[in-house]
């Protein structure tokens, strides 16, 4: 689904962030909105006033005097109450927040201390910290419904610094019903002092998705571009956890990480017992991937062997584990109770040959850009089999 639109923006420049409205609102409940003139609604003078902006395909007939946008691109992904923000100087419209959707992200910033391989979304060396966080002040102010879950992604969320409690803060004051899950590297969370200022935020649903690649400190360093990274996130997962943080490790299976996959759940069932959640996650083919993919790529059908194994190993000791992103016909029929549908809404894509699939409304499909790179053993399977796809989880 599309995320973002452009056009020619007028007496604005800084971003503005609202709430689309296609029909005409009270006065009293524009100040929120951003109004939506469709190619062939009427709008009289008086119905554009009062909101924060207004956007629409055709030219206007006077300038407003008011933030707008016109000559719009595309607009059919937008629907009443969808959460956008607008770019002044070059009339970007970009999706937020969508509240019929399953999943739900806080995109906090774009740097890190991390260069993964595989990274989906890689760091950008630039300073979008104050302008990132006073745009998602609004937006949280701005949700209704409150989600039941909610991402906090980047980049590395804990290189805001003070801007990260604030938004915890603020999140916690707003929608204290939400569980929070913040996609970390843990890295930081190796200083005690932070750890605990983290703890003392005190949100009663918030836990953090840490990833670890290997048991073996080098392999993990590599995977991550960054030397000693391995002993501060296992450093940071004890402290988490000493200060009575909840923790997910997340660990992305490709070439690199197959090898020692077996003993790597070994080391967290022995070293981190703690852990409440273990994601085994198929490899997203963007961002850093694809340049990087004659080192990474194996078809997820022949490491079936590894998975089964690492699954087996962590179930029957009471561990939580679950598989993200992985098909099901290319997963095993006894690992199907452990696959989740994890990837987000607007990411989901599905193959022709997965029209006439028994087991479709279970399986979670793949990312829009795995087109381009996926299983050569992704089939429809024809008589359907025991299944048991669980909704609740963190998104992709």
């Amino acid at each position: 689904m599309r995320l973002t639109t452009t056009g020619v923006a007028h007496n604005f420049e800084k971003s503005i962030v609202g709430v689309i409205a296609k029909e005409a609102l009270p006065p009293d409940q524009r100040t929120r909105a951003i109004r939506f003139v469709g190619p062939n609604d009427a709008a009289s003078d008086a119905d554009l006033m009062g909101y924060r902006a207004i956007l629409c395909h055709d030219e206007l007939h006077r300038d407003p005097g008011m933030p707008y946008i016109h000559r719009l691109r595309e607009s059919d992904h937008l629907r009443d109450g969808d959460i956008v923000v607008l770019e002044g100087r070059t009339g970007l419209v970009r999706s937020l927040y969508r509240p019929y959707e399953l999943h739900h992200h806080l995109f906090v910033t774009e740097r890190c201390n991390s260069n993964c391989l595989m990274c989906s979304q890689p760091p950008k060396d630039r300073d979008d910290v104050e302008a990132l966080t006073e745009r998602n002040l609004e937006l949280i102010d701005l949700i209704a419904p409150h989600p039941p879950y909610l991402t906090i992604t980047g980049g590395e969320p804990t290189l805001l610094g003070d801007n990260l409690f604030r938004l915890i803060t603020q999140l916690k004051f707003s929608m204290p019903e939400t569980e929070l899950h913040m996609l970390t590297n843990g890295r930081t969370f190796a200083w005690p002092k932070y750890a605990r200022r983290f703890a003392d935020l005190d949100h009663p649903k918030i836990s953090l998705g840490i990833p670890l690649y290997s048991d073996f400190a080098g392999a993990h360093d590599y995977v991550v571009q960054a030397r000693g990274a391995f002993d501060q996130t296992v450093a940071g997962l004890h402290q988490a956890a000493r200060n009575g943080i909840r923790v997910e490790v997340r660990v992305v299976l490709h070439k690199l990480t197959i090898p020692r996959l077996t003993k790597l759940v070994e080391y967290i069932y022995r070293n981190l017992t703690f852990v409440e959640h273990i994601a085994l996650m198929g490899l997203e083919y963007t961002g850093y991937t694809p340049r990087n993919i004659a080192e990474l790529w194996i078809d997820p059908y022949d490491y079936q062997d590894e998975l089964e194994g690492a699954v087996e190993y962590l179930a029957v000791r009471n561990m939580t584990v679950s598989i993200y992103n992985h098909q099901l016909c290319v997963l095993r029929p006894s690992l199907w109770r452990f696959a989740r549908k994890s990837i987000s809404d607007w990411k989901t894509l599905y193959l022709p040959e997965c029209e006439t699939c028994s087991a479709l409304p279970a399986c979670g499909g793949l990312f829009q850009w795995a087109v381009k790179k996926h299983s050569d053993h992704i089939h429809a399977i024809s008589s359907p089999q025991p299944c048991v796809v669980d909704q609740k989880c963190w998104s992709t």
